[in-house]
C-alpha cells in the first residue's frame, strides 16, 4: 500500500522547490545582466531613461513570466503524457497536476501584464507613473511587439480560467497544446526578429523555447507528482527520459544556431557580453545534460526494473530539484540574454534591400550557384533535420524490434528530403526570394515533387510501428493518439478527396491572385508560411492519390486516376493564366528590390508560367505510375490471398469445384421438378 502525505507536506515540499528555484533564477539574472551589458543598455547615457524601476523590473517580471509558463506546461505534459492512465478520466495526481496548472496560469498572465506595462515604459523611455492610458493601448493594438504581448496573456488568462472544468485526459491534452501555442507570440517579435536570417533566428528559437518548456516543465511536473507520490511513476520517468533525450538535442542544435545567427562571427563568442552569456548557457545546458545522464543511470533504471513503484522522494527527487535550480538559472541566463544587444545587430540591414531579404542581394544566378548554392533556411532546417531524425530513430526502433523495412520506402525520404532542402536551404531557396522564376520552381518542388516521395515513404505506418503501446490495459498511448487522430473527424474532412484537391489547387488561385502574395513575399516568416504550406498541401493531396500509409478512406485505382485527370488541366490552365497575365504578381515586392539581372519583372512572370507548364506534367506521370503500380499490386495480393485461402480448403474443395457443385444441384432441382409435372400429365382427371 502506498503511503501519501499530508496536504500539509506536499504545499511546503513544492513551496521549498519554487522558492529555491525563482531564487536561484533572480540571482542569476542580476548576475548575468551586469556581466552581459544588459543593465547598461537599459540606462546609456544623454538619452531618456524610463528609470531604475523599469530598467530592473522588466527582465524580473520576464523571468517570473517564463518560470511560470515552463510550470504550466510542466504540469499539463505529466496528467496527459506521462502518468499512466486506465480510463480517460483524470484521478489521483493527475487532478492535482491539472489544478495546479490554475494558478501558474493565472501567475503567467499577471507577469506578461506587468511586462506589457514595463515594456511601454522602456520603449517610451518614460517611468511608469508617468504612462497614459491611451499609450498602453496603442502599444497593445497597434505595434506588433505589444500585440504578441496581448494574445499571450489572452490565452494564458483562458488556460488559466479553463483548466478548472478540465475533467478528462484529451481534454487536458488540448490545454496542453494550447499552453505550447501561448509560448510561441513574442518570439515572433523578440529579440530573434532584429537579428540577420530573420526566419533562421525565430524559428530556431522558437524550437528552442519548446524544446526548454517540455524539458524543464517535466521536471517540475514530475517533482510536484513525486510530492504527493504518484503511482506507477517509473512508468512517468521512463517515457519522461526518452522525451527528456530528443529536448536535450533539439535545445543544443537550436541554440547553436541561433547563437550563430546573433553572434555573426564566433570570435564574438569570447570578445563580447552577449558571448560571454552564451558561454554561460552552454555550461549550464552541459551540466544539464549531466543531470540527465545521472537521472538514466539511477532513477530510469530503478523504473525499468520496478515501474509500478510510486514516485519517491529521494534519490530522484534530490537530483530532480538541483537540476530544476540549474534549469532556473540557465533561464535567467536567457532573460538577461534578452536584453543584451546582439554583436550582430550593428552589421545587417544597411540598405533596404538586405532588410527586405534578410542579407544581401545574391549575384547573377547561374546553373552552379542553383545547383550547390547554399543559404540557411529556419524552415528547411527544422524539416530536413527534424525529420530526418525522426525517420532514422524509427529505422532504429524498429531494427530493435526485430522487424524488416523497405529500403525503397527509406531511399524515398531522403530524396524526398533532398528535395525539400534544395528548395528551401540551397541555390533554389536563396533565388526563390528575389525571381518569380525561381520562386515557382521551389514553390512546385515543394508541392509536386517533395509531397510524392514523402508519403510513398510511409512514415504514419513507420510511427505505427515503433511508437510506445499501452503501458497497463485501457491507457491511451502515443500509438493510440496517433490511430485515434488518423480516425478524427477533422483528418476523414481534409482527406476527403475533394477537400484535398481544393486545397491542393484552390490555393494556387487564391494565393496569386490576391494580395496576399506579395503581403507574405514581404515578411520573412510570411515566406516560410508559403513554403510549409506549399510542402503541407500537397503532402495531403498526394497522401489521397498515392499514400500507402492507413487513412480514414482508401479510393479505388480508377477513382484516384479520375482525380489526378482532374487536377492536370486546372494546374495547366493557372500555367497560362501566369503566362499570359500582363500584370505583375506581387509587383510591389519585386520591383523593391531593383535587381541588376533579369530587370524585366513581366519576361521573369512569363518565364515562371513556362516552367510550371513545361515541368508541371512531369510529376503528375509519375503518379500515374505510382497508382499503376499500386493496383498492379493490389491485384496481386488478392490473387495471392485467394490462392492461400484455396490452399487453406480440403483437397479437391476449390472454388471450381464448388461452383460444379452448385450446377450439378440446380440440374438435380430442375430434373425433380420435371419428373414431377410429367407425373402429374399422366394422371387421370378426377
Amino acid at each position: 500500500m502506498t503511503m501519501v502525505r499530508p496536504a500539509s507536506t506536499q504545499r511546503a515540499l513544492r513551496l521549498r522547490i519554487a522558492v529555491l528555484a525563482t531564487t536561484l533564477g533572480l540571482c542569476t539574472l542580476v548576475i548575468a545582466m551586469i556581466v552581459g551589458g544588459g543593465s547598461d543598455e537599459l540606462t546609456p547615457a544623454g538619452l531618456p531613461d524610463p528609470g531604475q524601476f523599469t530598467a530592473w523590473a522588466l527582465p524580473i517580471s520576464r523571468l517570473v513570466s517564463d518560470l511560470a509558463a515552463v510550470s504550466t506546461v510542466g504540469l499539463l505534459l505529466v496528467p496527459t503524457l506521462l502518468l499512466p492512465a486506465r480510463t480517460s478520466d483524470l484521478r489521483g495526481a493527475a487532478v492535482d497536476l491539472v489544478a495546479a496548472t490554475r494558478w501558474t496560469a493565472l501567475v503567467w498572465a499577471a507577469a506578461v501584464a506587468v511586462q506589457t506595462v514595463l515594456t511601454v515604459s522602456d520603449i517610451l523611455a518614460e517611468p511608469v507613473p508617468d504612462l497614459g492610458l491611451t499609450a498602453i493601448q496603442s502599444f497593445v493594438f497597434q505595434i506588433s511587439q505589444g500585440r504578441a504581448l496581448g494574445v499571450q496573456f489572452v490565452l494564458a488568462l483562458v488556460l488559466g480560467l479553463a483548466a478548472r472544468w478540465i475533467v478528462s485526459v484529451t481534454e487536458a491534452v488540448f490545454l496542453l497544446v494550447l499552453a505550447l501555442i501561448a509560448l510561441t507570440p513574442p518570439v515572433l517579435t523578440g529579440h530573434a526578429a532584429s537579428a540577420g536570417s530573420h526566419d533562421l533566428a525565430v524559428i530556431s528559437l522558437l524550437v528552442h523555447i519548446v524544446a526548454v518548456s517540455l524539458w524543464v516543465g517535466g521536471i517540475v511536473g514530475l517533482l510536484w507528482a513525486t510530492a504527493a507520490e504518484a503511482k506507477r511513476g517509473g512508468y512517468a520517468i521512463a517515457r519522461f527520459s526518452t522525451l527528456a533525450g530528443w529536448c536535450i538535442a533539439l535545445v543544443a542544435v537550436s541554440g547553436v544556431v541561433n547563437a550563430g545567427v546573433r553572434l555573426g562571427e564566433w570570435s564574438a563568442l569570447f570578445s563580447s557580453g552577449y558571448g560571454t552569456l552564451v558561454l554561460a548557457k552552454t555550461a549550464c545546458l552541459l551540466g544539464l545534460a549531466a543531470f540527465g545522464a545521472a537521472h538514466r543511470r539511477r532513477s530510469v533504471a530503478r523504473a525499468s526494473a520496478s515501474p509500478d513503484e510510486p514516485l519517491r522522494w529521494g534519490p530522484f527527487a534530490q537530483l530532480a530539484t538541483a537540476e530544476l535550480a540549474l534549469m532556473a538559472a540557465t533561464i535567467g541566463i536567457a532573460v538577461a540574454l534578452s536584453r543584451t544587444p546582439t554583436p550582430v545587430g550593428s552589421l545587417v540591414y544597411t540598405t533596404p534591400v538586405e532588410a527586405l531579404l534578410g542579407g544581401p542581394l545574391p549575384p547573377a544566378p547561374t546553373l552552379d550557384r542553383l545547383l550547390f548554392g547554399w543559404t540557411p533556411s529556419g524552415v528547411g532546417l527544422l524539416v530536413v533535420g527534424l525529420g530526418g531524425a525522426l525517420y532514422i530513430a524509427g529505422l532504429v526502433s524498429m531494427r530493435r524490434k526485430g522487424g524488416r523495412w523497405a529500403v525503397g520506402r527509406t531511399v524515398s525520404w531522403f530524396v524526398g528530403l533532398a528535395i525539400v532542402a534544395w528548395a528551401t536551404c540551397g541555390g533554389l531557396g536563396e533565388y526563390s526570394h528575389v525571381l518569380f522564376s525561381a520562386h515557382m520552381v521551389s514553390h512546385m518542388a515543394l508541392s509536386m515533387v517533395a509531397p510524392i516521395f514523402l508519403v510513398l515513404a510511409a512514415p504514419v505506418t513507420l510511427a505505427l510501428r515503433t511508437l510506445p503501446g499501452p503501458r497497463i490495459a485501457g491507457e491511451r498511448s502515443p500509438r493510440g493518439i496517433l490511430t485515434a487522430a488518423l480516425h478524427s473527424r477533422v483528418v476523414r474532412l481534409l482527406t476527403h478527396p475533394l477537400i484535398a484537391t481544393a486545397i491542393f489547387v484552390g490555393s494556387l488561385y487564391g494565393l496569386y491572385y490576391t494580395s496576399l502574395f506579395g503581403t507574405l513575399m514581404s515578411s520573412h516568416l510570411g515566406h516560410a508560411v508559403m513554403q510549409l504550406h506549399f510542402l503541407l498541401a500537397g503532402s495531403l493531396f498526394f497522401y489521397v492519390l498515392v499514400g500507402v500509409d492507413p487513412a480514414p478512406r482508401r479510393l479505388p485505382a480508377m477513382a484516384r486516376l479520375f482525380l489526378l485527370l482532374l487536377v492536370i488541366p486546372l494546374h495547366a490552365f493557372f500555367s497560362i493564366a501566369i503566362m499570359s497575365d500582363d500584370s505583375v504578381l506581387g509587383g510591389s515586392y519585386w520591383s523593391q528590390l531593383n535587381r541588376p539581372y533579369q530587370q524585366n519583372l513581366l519576361d521573369d512572370q512569363h518565364l515562371a508560367g513556362s516552367v510550371s507548364w513545361a515541368l508541371g506534367e512531369i510529376p503528375m506521370l509519375v503518379v500515374i505510375a505510382a497508382i499503376f503500380v499500386q493496383w498492379l499490386r493490389s491485384d496481386t495480393r488478392e490473387a495471392q490471398r485467394h490462392e492461400r485461402s484455396e490452399a487453406r480448403r480440403p483437397a479437391g474443395d476449390t472454388d471450381l469445384a464448388a461452383y460444379n457443385r452448385y450446377l450439378a444441384r440446380l440440374n438435380e432441382v430442375d430434373r425433380e421438378r420435371e419428373s414431377k409435372e410429367s407425373d402429374t400429365a399422366r394422371t387421370p382427371d378426377g
